[in-house]
């Protein structure tokens, strides 16, 4: 009798990995479930901003329930594995020195290139050895020869691959992504037929296993206030007070409390000099639009004789997630790339990642960086 393969999976104790477990016993694999503890909210002075706080728990120890109470129902193994160090070295440090900087970061990039395809892989590698690594989300694995790409899933609107555009291409020969040819209502669909505990449990929001919170507030309990003015960029005219650059975000529109004025304001700009956010009124307002970025630590997630051959006049390119992808002409000089759109963009944003995939059926991802400015 063959032995059956085996894989871990991230279970979350959500419904997408929920699912992704019974998918891949429905393909024929031995499931073992690991929950990732990342975050402790009194370790790491996570106070201002919690509302969680007033419950009996933390979130994430309810989340720990229903993974464990998923494992009952589908019949698998699930452990805990705790990566709060890593995490805070490597994703929240790292985030914080660019909210510093008046960047706006994106931690689920570094949680997944840093945790989950870094320090989880290589723990339970250790210790399971197993045939490959799985995790819920929404993207694709395709191949060519005897290469994988991550490729844009199904479902265009939860895809993740921005998320992952930081990892090491050489994980993805061990990547499972059972999702990846379905949608989000047929997930809910399968979660429901099978009667699972967390069939109608709402999709996590916030930072990466941090959660909700009050984002201003948050950021407050390690970053000091530094109050200064919002400046209307047309008029040169202070508006309003901010409580410091760090706490918000090109094209931010709510929290500036800036009533009573003619329209509403957007964050259009920042001089960490001069301690202004720079704003302008209307949601089409041009100093919102912008025809291009440069970014820096570009993860290329193919190798170079595959990119020679890609058409860089002609690329897709996401600089946020969801739906909304852009083409643009591509210029690369090693980890540090110019990317101009067709068209001009809107809410361009310093810290977040630039995405880059191939502009036909595929859609292969060819790796992402931080955009570092706007032009």
């Amino acid at each position: 009798m063959t032995k059956k393969k085996t894989v871990v999976l991230g279970l979350s104790g959500g419904v997408d990995s929920a699912v992704s477990a019974h998918l891949l016993l429905e393909q024929g694999y031995e499931v073992i479930g690991v929950f990732m503890r990342n975050w402790d909210s009194e370790l790491n002075g996570d106070f201002l901003g919690n509302n969680g706080l007033s419950k009996d728990k933390c979130e994430q120890e309810y989340d720990y329930d229903d993974a464990l109470q998923v494992g009952k129902e589908l019949g698998i193994k699930v452990e805990r594995m705790d990566f709060v160090t890593e995490y805070w070295d490597d994703v929240f440090k790292r985030s914080l020195k660019m909210w510093e900087k008046g960047m706006t970061p994106n931690p689920d990039v570094f949680c997944n290139k840093y945790v989950k395809y870094g320090y989880f892989i290589d723990k339970v590698m250790e210790k399971y050895n197993p045939d490959f690594i799985s995790m819920g989300h929404y993207a694709k694995i395709i191949k060519k020869g005897d290469t994988s790409y991550l490729a844009l899933s199904e479902d265009k609107h939860k895809d993740q691959t921005y998320f992952l555009s930081g990892i090491k291409k050489e994980v993805l020969d061990k990547v499972l992504f059972p999702l990846q040819d379905i949608e989000k209502p047929q997930v809910r669909e399968i979660a429901k037929k099978l009667n699972l505990s967390v069939m109608n449990k709402k999709d996590s929001t916030g930072i990466c296993f941090i959660g909700e919170r009050d984002f201003e507030k948050f950021l407050q309990n390690y970053l000091d206030v530094s109050k200064g003015n919002f400046v209307d960029i047309e008029t040169n005219e202070v508006v309003g007070q901010h409580n410091g650059v760090s706490f918000y975000t090109i094209g931010q529109r709510k929290g500036l409390n800036l009533g009573g004025q003619k329209g509403r304001y957007f964050v259009v700009g920042k001089d960490m000099d001069k301690n202004i956010i720079y704003v302008s009124i209307g949601t089409d307002n041009k100093y919102l639009y912008h025809s291009g970025v440069e970014a820096t630590d570009f993860n290329y997630l193919v190798d170079k004789d595959f990119l020679s051959k890609v058409d860089k006049e002609n690329l897709l390119v996401k600089y946020r997630h969801g739906e909304t992808i852009s083409q643009a002409s591509v210029k690369f000089d090693k980890e540090n790339l110019v990317v101009t759109f067709k068209e001009m963009q809107r809410s361009l944003t310093p810290g977040q990642e630039v995405v880059l995939y191939t502009n036909d059926k595929d859609n292969i991802c060819i790796g992402g960086g931080i955009i570092t400015k706007y032009f």
